[in-house]
């Protein structure tokens, strides 16, 4: 009995199909909602009639010196932020607890942002009257939108390894540059009070 060497094989299967990466809309769905976000908080600020004020506490001489002091705790859960990252990735020596620290200070640096972002754009709206002024409104929107789409990538599978922490630090870069144009601009100008 002669074999053809050129006849196709009955009986195995062939290889299946090379594994795909992750559909492209994974990306573009965050990608999307962050521009709405942004977008959207930006048309609510220039359209808004400011109002001068939308909250005050007690103890504080201004609603600025609130607005800098919790911008300022933000900040601080922001660098526990960047830290605790550097710790889950194996940059810095951490405690089995670090991922918990990371998403604490995470929740906490949000929920003390919002008051700070609901008076900016509620009290103040978006403006541009100067380079100062113009850079916080839009990075202050760009930041929420920059958020959003980290939350929507955190909840995903089969991310490239290096995105989250892009966007992570993308993030943190931003609140950097507001922090900057507000709190520390208020500090400088008006001194440390409360």
């Amino acid at each position: 009995m002669t074999v053809d060497p050129n006849a196709a094989t009955q009986g195995f299967p062939g290889p299946g199909p090379a594994p795909r990466g992750p559909h492209p809309a994974r990306y573009l769905v965050p990608a999307l909602v962050a521009a709405a976000v942004a977008l959207a908080l930006g048309v609510y600020g220039k359209v808004h009639d400011p109002a001068g004020t939308a909250f005050n506490l007690a103890g504080f001489s201004s609603t600025g010196a609130v607005k800098s002091w919790l911008a300022t705790a933000a900040m601080f859960f922001a660098l526990v932020q960047l830290v605790s990252a550097a710790m889950l990735y194996g940059r810095l020596p951490g405690p089995a607890w670090s991922g918990t620290l990371h998403r604490w200070s995470g929740r906490a640096a949000f929920l003390i942002a919002v008051p700070v972002a609901v008076h900016c754009l509620y009290a103040l709206g978006y403006q541009t009257y100067e380079t100062r002024v113009m850079w916080h409104s839009l990075l202050g929107c760009f930041f929420f939108g920059a958020f959003s789409a980290k939350m929507l990538l955190l909840r995903s599978e089969r991310l490239p390894g290096w995105l989250l922490p892009v966007v992570g630090g993308l993030v943190f870069a931003v609140l950097t540059i507001i922090w900057l144009t507000s709190a520390l601009w208020f500090f400088r100008t008006f001194g440390v009070t409360t």
